[in-house]
């Protein structure tokens, strides 16, 4: 048996390479095999990070006996989602349409020409109640391609036309009055007791808090800052955040924010930092400050990798001192240990500080770490989160994904020069413009962005549109605190691309173009991250400010348009492109800071420290050969700011104190 993906790149296929089963890349090899030997395509998708893929590979794909049957009657397909989120949006939509839900790791059955016939998640190895064993389906599925391949094939065609029809209509722009509904809609879902939004399991909103915090600078609405506000302030609190060395888990199981599910993803954290720093824009709250702080501190300390970019995750499972592997196991203590490693007085305290319990919060007796009040002694805290650092950091650390994908480290870059002018952190600065020139040297080529790297070699996946999207808005962000043009040549080559290579006929934009696809995926809905088309608009509402080109103005007209619908009717999966159409209706507003390096540093403190919605920032010096800067000299030989509106602009001004009244 030939070990296919014995020379991947991606860490995932590489987790599988010594299987048992018969694995291939997704391709035309694949398929074509399949159509010769008139056989099924079992596609597995999953990611390097996805404990129930764990779950899964161990039980059924690490299996012999299982392996044989699916070698003998499939051609196996193994994929990761994160390298080829095409595949994955495509096969996802039929496994919801199919089933009604989705996640991972998702197993789906097509003909050889690509059309799902039967799709589902995870399958236990035995049979339980509601759900039958892996090889109870395998055998079905078998049996069903060799008796009644007719209607499998019928099967097959009629959810490709499904798919193929169930495009969601373009709307119109948003109102105000539809931003203001919008706040209505999610307070009717908000939890007035944990916060967030909905039921268990709990997503960190990212996008939905952004949108509210943008609507309270508009509207002075207290009620959109209150539920951004509480968000974030239970979310920092809870087991979701890592107490003690900072950064967000991917979500939590339980209402309260107090369990998570401990995967830590790059997308997560990077969106969740721009989050806080905002909040902390809006409101001087310390623990805004502080987690911004230690979050940025996360994504240098634990995904930066040697090249230079921001590695995709961390796992969820690591193992124990006994070499069993459990989730959380590097997250999580009881009493006795932090007694032991403390001493009575400081233990006793900790457990009552941190939450931690004798039944245990999570599993094992085991709970996690929650600070839901400030420490009375701060000196104390400090001294004992250090010896708790020191202790974790002999336990077996959870495994690194560290691939780095375009679009995720594209959110990184443009958080981090952020998080550096405003923190007035400029090693921030450095890591985000190192990143960018990462993306520039790996990702970037003649024809377009590639997805996905791995020590510092591009992989043979073409970018879809969130990359191009993410990449050009962390260029334009690069451009704002170098003052350097080629960074803004390089955001609109990309955004060339964005309007042509993902152009939708019928109206806006597709996530890929769907060769060799069934359909071309299509979903305007954010889900972990922002949606392609909402990423596009964020950038290209953007490039329409620092450049006066109508066409970025038209172009994120079109990507609103697509969203809009879902904005209307389901405005928790649309927060990205609420936040967009508070910047369209803003203006947004544009600020050239002109002067010498190392001079304009406060004014542009002062730039990125205004709360009016998707402000753009440029700081160069005299002569730069971008659009804003177009005739802007400095005042008296100080650095000099200009805030404008579609390049009609205000007073300049040369004290940073005076620019927030400008707005």
């Amino acid at each position: 048996m030939a070990n296919r993906l014995a020379a991947a790149q991606s860490p995932y296929l590489l987790q599988h390479a010594d299987n048992p089963v018969d694995w291939w890349e997704w391709g035309d090899e694949a398929f074509a095999v399949a159509r010769e030997l008139d056989r099924p395509v079992l596609l597995s998708v999953g990611y390097a990070a996805c404990h129930w893929c764990h779950v899964m590979a161990h039980e059924s794909f690490e299996d012999a006996a299982t392996a044989d049957f699916m070698n003998a009657h499939f051609i196996n397909v193994k994929v990761d989602r994160e390298e080829r989120p095409d595949v994955d949006a495509v096969y996802m939509r039929a496994t919801q349409a199919m089933t009604g839900h989705g996640g991972w790791p998702m197993t789906c059955v097509l003909t050889p020409d690509g059309e799902p016939f039967f799709a589902g998640t995870y399958f236990p190895p035995e049979p339980t109640q509601g759900a039958p064993a892996f090889t109870q389906v395998l055998q079905a599925l078998a049996d069903a391609w060799r008796e009644r391949r007719e209607e499998v094939l019928t099967v097959g065609r009629d959810v490709v036309a499904h798919l193929q029809e169930a495009r969601d209509p373009d709307g119109d722009l948003l109102t105000t009055e539809d931003l203001d509904d919008a706040v209505t809609t999610l307070a009717r879902t908000y939890d007035d007791e944990a916060a967030g939004f909905g039921a268990a399991p709990k997503f960190p909103p990212s996008m939905v808090l952004e949108f509210l915090l943008r609507h309270h600078d508009r509207t002075g609405s207290p009620g959109s800052l209150d539920m951004a506000a509480a968000t974030c302030e239970a979310m920092a609190r809870g087991g979701l955040y890592d107490q003690l060395a900072g950064g967000f888990a991917r979500y939590s199981v339980d209402r309260h924010w107090r369990v998570p599910h401990f995967e830590k993803m790059l997308y997560d954290n990077a969106l969740l930092l721009r989050v806080y720093l905002h909040w902390w824009r809006a409101t001087g709250a310390p623990l805004a400050e502080r987690v911004a702080r230690e979050t940025a501190a996360f994504l240098l300390a634990e995904l930066r990798t040697p090249e230079g970019g921001f590695a995709s995750a961390l796992d969820a499972d690591s193992a124990d001192g006994k070499g069993d592997v459990h989730e959380g196991t590097f997250y999580v203590w009881n009493p006795n240990e932090l007694m032991r490693l403390l001493g009575a007085s400081d233990g006793a305290w900790a457990v009552g500080l941190l939450g931690v319990t004798g039944p245990g919060t999570f599993e094992r007796g085991f709970s996690t770490l929650q600070l839901q009040q400030d420490p009375d002694d701060v000196e104390r805290w400090q001294r004992i989160r250090g010896t708790l650092l020191a202790a974790r950091s002999e336990r077996a650390r959870p495994a690194r994904d560290d691939k780095v994908v375009a679009s995720w480290n594209g959110w990184a870059v443009t958080a981090l020069v952020e998080a550096g002018v405003l923190l007035d952190a400029p090693e921030l600065t450095a890591a985000a413009v190192e990143a960018a020139e990462l993306l520039v040297r790996v990702h970037l080529t003649d024809d377009g962005l590639v997805r996905t790297s791995r020590g510092g070699v591009a992989s043979r996946h073409a970018g879809v549109l969130e990359d191009h999207a993410a990449v050009a808005e962390a260029f334009l962000a690069v451009l704002g605190v170098t003052g350097e043009a080629i960074w803004l040549e390089r955001a609109l080559g990309l955004l060339e691309r964005v309007v042509t290579d993902f152009a939708d006929p019928a109206g806006g934009f597709v996530d890929a173009p769907g060769d060799g696809l069934v359909v071309a995926p299509r979903d305007v809905a954010d889900n972990a991250y922002p949606s392609g088309a909402s990423a596009a608009a964020t950038v290209l509402v953007a490039a329409s400010a620092v450049t006066g080109d109508p066409r970025w103005r038209a172009a994120t007209e079109q990507a609103l348009e697509s969203a809009s619908p879902t904005a209307r009717a389901a405005p928790r999966f649309a927060g990205q492109a609420l936040a967009v159409a508070e910047a369209m209706h803003a203006g947004p507003v544009e600020v050239a800071v002109v002067g010498a390096p190392g001079e304009r540093d406060a004014m542009l403190r002062a730039a990125f420290a205004l709360t009016s919605p998707g402000a753009v920032v440029v700081g160069g010096e005299p002569g730069l050969d971008v659009p804003l800067f177009e005739n802007r000299a400095v005042r008296d030989g100080l650095p000099t700011a200009y805030l404008c509106r579609g390049f009609v602009c205000q007073a300049p001004t040369t004290d940073p104190a005076t620019l927030p009244t400008l707005t």
